[in-house]
């Protein structure tokens, strides 16, 4: 997918560099034709916002913290008692400002300030977004030297933000309004202390999330369905596969724990794998785990772009048998990739022998409408009926596996997982183009996710306005009654959930690895 492209020399991406200062068009549904799905890693263009100084993490010191309290259901706008130094006082944000009702929020567009700013100040899941990258509920330099970057409405785009607190963050994004917000890597410093530093190869990046970006734009050749920014729920099982064959490798053959996958707002999915020894890996790991995985090569359509060398490896035959059901049903089936004679053609130039490319042909051209299902049956039926006496069968077997693999394996963006400093837009934050919220997905009901189900910024705030309670409960103005914060009262509520178990996991999975540190160095000594 296209993206911007950096002009900071230690910020890399894939992008041609002569397009690295110009602002792309807005397309005629009101979205970007930039970054839209995608990483970022550009320099920032704009003068950064003058933030007021906090002190930094390392003044304060550590309270000690029980394991129950760290994941209490507290999270209201008001306190945030986990990430904010004592002697930082608590800030007011701007009110929010709704239309009056339903009806008059979805009319509304999803990039309008005040739709974004009712977002993020109600329903934001800013104290899970804190301990999700900070890795501790105090805060740490995970969080504080963390950069963050900002694309605000004018297309401005702000680089190397910092903030010791989430307090902080959600004050700037709500005094800013940027469209979105993405994510970037550990510093060896405060990112807004770069230029200070008299040595500037000192500021560097430290760790960071290993990431992995989809996009349904890079299956154009072989969808049927859609194209382009476009998508249903056929289409998105391509998502599916890739989901499952990625997820297995990270886990089974990396040893990787902590994943979470998020639906991009519009036609993709991220993951971001959040185990330490993931964050703490240098580019030439990362490099080394992007080409482990990476099958499909090259950009022409004509040409081959599954080359493997046989015997295969483990994780390609695992990754068949996991989608030999899906070649069948969602290729074969629902996309029918093969139906006209210019994309049976395709099919025929994957084929290893001449004399059975030939007699498939005619065999094809003697029933027009012949489906793809029929055809790839065919294959077999005519290589034996002995039309080619040189058809080497091993050869057949192999092309037709790697077939297999071109039509379902996923075609990642490589570059995105190469590189420490690469920015990866943030989970929760709105597409300008959809109004889609970038949520987390549930792994373990992935065949039911459909993106088209995912809500919207304008019905999320719809549902606030409608929410009645239930029998009272966390009505306003009803006594004794728990308060329900606005997220509980939308659709958004099985995500933020799903989010928070992912965060207290990994929390938990660290201060354990702390403790155990601890007593073997108490033990040593």
């Amino acid at each position: 997918m296209p993206h911007s492209v950096a002009l900071d020399p230690q910020a890399t991406t894939s992008e041609d560099p002569a397009e690295a200062v110009m602002v792309e068009p807005t397309t005629s549904n009101g979205d970007s034709q930039d970054t839209a799905d995608g990483d970022v890693a550009m320099e920032d263009t704009t003068e950064e916002p003058t933030a007021e100084k906090a002190p930094t993490a390392a003044t304060h010191p550590k309270k000690d913290v029980k394991l129950e309290d760290l994941f209490a259901d507290v999270d209201s706008d008001e306190e945030f008692p986990s990430s904010r130094p004592n002697d930082v006082p608590p800030m007011s944000s701007p009110p929010a400002i709704l239309p009056p009702f339903p009806s008059d929020v979805i009319a509304m567009n999803a990039s309008d300030p005040e739709i974004m700013r009712a977002f993020y100040q109600r329903l934001f899941p800013w104290r899970q977004l804190f301990q999700w990258l900070n890795h501790s509920p105090t805060p740490t330099n995970d969080f504080a030297h963390r950069e963050f970057a900002f694309t605000l409405q004018n297309d401005a785009y702000l680089r190397y933000q910092a903030f010791p607190t989430h307090d902080l963050l959600r004050k700037d994004i709500l005094r800013l309004m940027p469209s979105r917000f993405e994510i970037g890597p550990v510093y060896t410093t405060n990112p807004r202390d770069r230029k200070t530093l008299r040595n500037s190869s000192a500021f560097k990046p430290l760790a960071k999330e290993l990431c992995f970006d989809i996009d349904l734009t890079d299956y154009d050749e072989i969808r049927t369905c859609c194209d382009k920014a476009n998508i249903c729920k056929k289409c998105w099982q391509f998502m599916t596969m890739a989901i499952k064959v990625l997820d297995v490798a990270l886990r089974d053959d990396f040893g990787f724990k902590h994943i979470m996958w998020v639906y991009s707002g519009r036609r993709g999915v991220h993951a971001w794998v959040c185990d330490k020894s993931a964050r703490a890996m240098p580019d030439q790991m990362r490099k080394a785990i992007a080409g482990y995985l990476e099958v499909i090569k090259g950009g022409a359509q004509s040409s081959k772009k599954v080359n493997l060398w046989r015997p295969l490896h483990p994780h390609l035959v695992r990754s068949l048998e996991i989608l030999k059901t899906h070649f069948q049903e969602d290729v074969l089936e629902a996309q029918d990739p093969w139906a006209n004679p210019e994309r049976a053609e395709r099919l025929l130039q994957l084929l290893p022998d001449k004399l059975l490319n030939e007699a498939l042909r005619k065999k094809w051209d003697s029933a027009p409408g012949r489906s793809s299902t029929s055809k790839w049956a065919d294959i077999d039926t005519v290589a034996k009926s002995g039309v080619s006496k040189k058809l080497d069968a091993t050869a057949l077997k192999e092309a037709k596996q790697d077939i297999v693999l071109e039509y379902t394996y996923p075609r990642l963006d490589i570059e995105v997982s190469k590189k420490l400093n690469h920015l990866l837009k943030s989970p929760f934050v709105v597409h300008p183009g959809t109004g889609r919220v970038c949520v987390p997905i549930d792994t373990r009901a992935l065949d039911e996710f459909d993106p088209t189900d995912v809500p919207t910024v304008q019905s999320l705030l719809a549902e606030i306005d409608a929410w009645k309670g239930e029998d009272g409960v966390g009505v306003e103005g009803v006594e004794g009654q728990k308060s329900v914060q606005d997220w509980e009262k939308t659709s958004l509520k099985p995500y933020v959930e799903l989010f928070r178990s992912f965060v207290v996991g990994l929390m938990k999975d660290e201060r354990d690895v702390k403790v155990k540190r601890k007593h073997e160095e108490s033990i040593q000594f």
